[in-house]
């Protein structure tokens, strides 16, 4: 993964930070762009921190969910967008099928990351899987002349799952994210509505990084992110 314009796509506000937030802030530090789209804020299903508090709203929660995001970004040096579709269940249909593959068009990405498309813990992450698949055929035009602007088909890889054995989930590739960890720690601590995931993602990309280093011999990678490549690689030579 070298893309020099990365957008990932998450069903809630916080999904990138913890999945492919160092992969975002290593294209920026190489000088490219990085953009993050949540298709809902995880009002709903993904705030249970936030609903403690009395008298507390939904308009609210999607206000901090908000900021906690674009905080999150601005450490990876990504921009952030909420499409604003509702979770628990997140619906992708019609005019919001065409809002994202729009903004797929419109970032022109080498490289599309989103979930996995199984997930039998949440509801909505598959169903951003198969919208994401689709609004990238449609914005791509599925290789081959259209009546609507395309573009070439970007890249598509999984973001790592909470649970990867259980979400059909196997690592392809592994990004070496050492010189950015503090980055993405940063990004992780302005999710506040979900703190309790911050420990957990973090040592997750230690055990990545052991992975990496296993696999590429490079004893200089302490931490890494796992991605699996959905679209075929097309090469000069092996």
């Amino acid at each position: 993964m070298s893309a020099q314009r990365i957008l990932v796509v998450g069903a809630h506000s916080a999904d990138f930070v913890w999945r492919a937030g160092g992969a975002a802030a290593v294209v920026t530090a190489n000088g490219g762009e990085a953009h993050v789209l949540a298709l809902s804020y995880g009002e709903r299903g993904e705030s249970g921190e936030l609903w403690k508090e009395e008298g507390q709203t939904v308009e609210n929660v999607k206000r901090i969910r908000h900021e906690e995001a674009e905080r999150a970004a601005a450490h990876l040096g990504a921009t952030f967008r909420c499409l604003d579709l509702g979770d628990y269940p997140l619906e992708v249909n019609g005019a919001a099928l065409e809002l994202l593959a729009d903004a797929i068009r419109e970032h022109a990405p080498d490289v599309l990351v989103t979930h996995t498309d199984k997930d039998p813990f949440n509801p909505d992450h598959a169903v951003a899987f198969f919208a994401v698949e689709r609004a990238r055929a449609l914005a791509a035009g599925a290789g081959v002349p259209s009546a609507f602007a395309t573009i070439s088909p970007p890249d598509l890889y999984l973001f790592e799952p909470h649970q990867p054995e259980l979400c059909n989930f196997t690592p392809t590739t592994f990004v070496d994210i050492t010189p950015v960890f503090e980055q993405k720690q940063a990004a992780m601590a302005e999710m506040k509505a979900q703190a309790y995931l911050q420990t957990y993602y973090a040592e997750r990309a230690g055990h990545r990084g052991n992975h990496a280093r296993r696999s590429s011999g490079n004893n200089a990678i302490r931490y890494a992110e796992a991605f699996q490549r959905i679209t075929p690689q097309v090469l000069d030579s092996l």
